[in-house]
């Protein structure tokens, strides 16, 4: 009968070719579809700080009050798989030491709910499922994956419009360095709001149309290079409300200079980001890499040993003495 070859080359060889067909597959299918934005996000960011804002009550502009700014994020999943996009629901709240935190975010000072649609490879906008507002830009929740250093387009919601931010090097934020981002808004108007006519230096008009301007001091953002997450942002707004037609600011709503994210959010925001990036560094490289170099280590070892076998004698005769005539 013919001699039963030995298991070990014939495992070594199976081990070795199912790790080159893994390699193949984590380079070139699992790495791709890990670097996208999810649809099931559910987080909260938190900015505090300080500075003016008008008190109805008291009819003026109060200096020194805190101001809260609180960002939920949560991923609308069936709309998502049905567009394939990256659909998020947006609820914006800005509170003063009077209303945070509300127990309904509608009783908060500013309420602001919008809907953003993006591309989950690339992060430009979609215009789908019903988005409001119409996003532009390459930055608002989040950058683009793999971010570059260069100037970005980022939409800041309250302008309605985008911003330019500048490259500005690195800064380490809870030990994590990130990729640094500037850029400050010239005053724009952004709107019209219906106030009465004493309160804008028109007594005798009744109710006015004031114009709503808005500016921003400074935003400061630090973004993981590999995912594009936000680990730290800062911004200092400045709204306020003009007489129509004037050059200058009648009534300041809100004005600030620092308004960033809390202790908490920081340290949440980095550890995701470590948490993603290790991933996405793990399938850029390492993973694939070594699973091709250890399966055709293990091929070829598998290979050698059964070419070995075959030639061994007797491997391929009938075992036994030779038959004599």
């Amino acid at each position: 009968m013919r001699r039963r070859v030995r298991p070990a080359p014939l495992v070594l060889l199976g081990l070795g070719t199912f790790l080159l067909v893994l390699a193949s597959l984590l380079a070139w299918y699992v790495a791709p579809r890990a670097a996208v934005n999810p649809i099931d996000i559910d987080t909260t960011a938190v900015y505090v700080g300080t500075g003016s804002v008008f008190d109805a009550d008291q009819v003026r502009t109060v200096p020194g009050q805190r101001i809260t700014v609180t960002q939920r994020v949560r991923g609308d999943v069936a709309d998502s798989e049905h567009s394939g996009a990256a659909v998020w629901d947006v609820t914006t709240t800005v509170d003063t030491g009077r209303t945070a935190p509300a127990a309904d975010p509608h009783g908060a000072l500013e309420f602001m709910p919008a809907r953003w649609v993006t591309n989950r490879r690339t992060n430009e906008p979609v215009h789908c499922c019903h988005e409001s507002p119409t996003f532009e830009g390459d930055a608002y929740l989040k950058f683009p994956f793999d971010v570059g250093r260069h100037s970005y387009q980022w939409w800041d919601d309250s302008l309605g419009s985008t911003v330019t931010l500048h490259y500005a090097g690195t800064r380490k934020v809870q030990g994590y360095t990130g990729y640094r981002f500037t850029g400050t808004v010239a005053p724009a108007r952004v709107g019209i709001r219906l106030v009465p006519g004493v309160l804008v230096g028109r007594p005798a008009a009744g109710q006015v149309a004031a114009e709503e301007w808005y500016s921003n001091h400074g935003i400061e953002l630090v973004v993981d290079q590999r995912t594009g997450r936000v680990i730290y942002a800062r911004v200092g707004p400045r709204r306020t409300l003009r007489a129509p037609g004037a050059t200058k600011d009648a009534v300041v709503l809100l004005d600030s200079r620092n308004i960033a994210f809390d202790t908490a959010t920081q340290r949440d925001q980095v550890r995701q980001a470590r948490r993603e990036s290790g991933r996405l560094r793990l399938l850029d490289g390492p993973l694939p890499v070594g699973a091709a170099v250890a399966g055709f280590v293990l091929a070829v070892a598998g290979g050698v040993l059964l070419v070995r076998e075959r030639r061994e004698p007797g491997t391929s005769g009938l075992s036994g003495p030779a038959p004599t005539m």
